[in-house]
């Protein structure tokens, strides 16, 4: 059996994670010390009331922390969060790319990735999918990995409760599935905005929350030399890149950046000896589609 993943706080052993099965949730270190300081707030009053404005302070201070850490995306005092691959992934890259598909980017997408021999991710809203089966099919078809970005991509995703999470993660999960034939591995939140309730509706799903190492915000920016330039600084083995062939960012010409950016990048990739692989391939290579039970690689960074 491979060893288990250290927990991405204090580096001790975490529980084994069984890739697409549902898993027992075990609070982060920083959940685990929010909660006994409420306790511990409710307890000062009961005995000294007058320490009131100390403990409502504390709890106070403890929301914001956790408000902070949930729009912070690539946070992992919330819970496991993969912001980059594993050292066994060696000298690979996964780019991911987000908020497809979409009828005209996304073939054309596919054809660059073909070009350069590059495999990637792609993080589909699962009621975009669902008007566009054909492009979900030919990205599984040419090779690629179709992860859970949520059914809706709802702007107030973050605020949602669990009940709420788990329909809207759950829908994505079986939309994706039927059309694929593949049950996702990963779930990506909403321009990577979440809140504590997240972590345990993934474990119920047998999902795993994935962020990235660096972005282009190639939704905002409409040069595509500034976007290549931000993913490009400090690439290195093992890191996640982020992005869009949903609501790209058009240039003067209305061409979408994305289509320029990444021959760019994958050339650099190429000339730096880095392989572009897809998420499930280099986290948790012995996973079958039928989510057979093999631990994740460790996790070290």
């Amino acid at each position: 059996m491979s060893s288990m993943p250290p927990s991405p706080l204090s580096g001790a052993p975490a529980m084994p994670a069984a890739p697409g099965t549902a898993r027992r949730w075990k609070p982060s270190p920083f959940i685990t010390g929010t909660a006994a300081l409420h306790v511990g707030a409710a307890a000062a009053v009961a005995l000294q009331p007058v320490l009131w404005p100390w403990a409502v302070g504390g709890v106070v201070a403890s929301h914001l922390t956790l408000t902070a850490a949930g729009l912070w995306p690539r946070s992992r005092l919330l819970g496991l969060n993969w912001t980059a691959l594993p050292a066994s992934a060696g000298r690979q890259i996964a780019l991911t790319i987000d908020d497809g598909p979409d009828p005209e980017v996304t073939p054309q997408v596919l054809d660059l990735l073909d070009r350069y021999n590059a495999h990637a991710t792609f993080f589909c809203i699962g009621e975009i999918a669902r008007r566009h089966p054909h492009c979900v099919e030919a990205i599984v078809a040419r090779g690629h990995a179709v992860e859970n970005h949520s059914q809706r991509h709802r702007h107030n995703f973050s605020l949602l409760g669990p009940r709420a999470l788990e329909r809207e993660i759950a829908a994505a999960q079986q939309t994706l599935t039927e059309i694929s034939d593949v049950r996702p591995l990963f779930f990506r939140a909403p321009a990577g905005l979440r809140n504590p309730f997240l972590e345990p509706v993934l474990c119920r799903l047998g999902l795993h929350l994935a962020s990235w190492t660096r972005r282009g915000f190639d939704t905002r920016t409409r040069d595509a030399a500034v976007v290549t330039q931000r993913l490009l600084r400090g690439l290195a083995p093992r890191d996640i890149l982020l992005v869009h062939d949903g609501h790209p960012a058009r240039d003067a010409r209305n061409r979408p950046v994305v289509l320029d950016v990444l021959p760019a990048v994958l050339e650099a990739a190429a000339a730096a000896q880095l392989h572009c692989t897809t998420l499930r391939a280099a986290i948790a290579p012995g996973v079958q589609d039928d989510g057979a039970r093999t631990l994740f690689a460790t996790m070290d960074r």
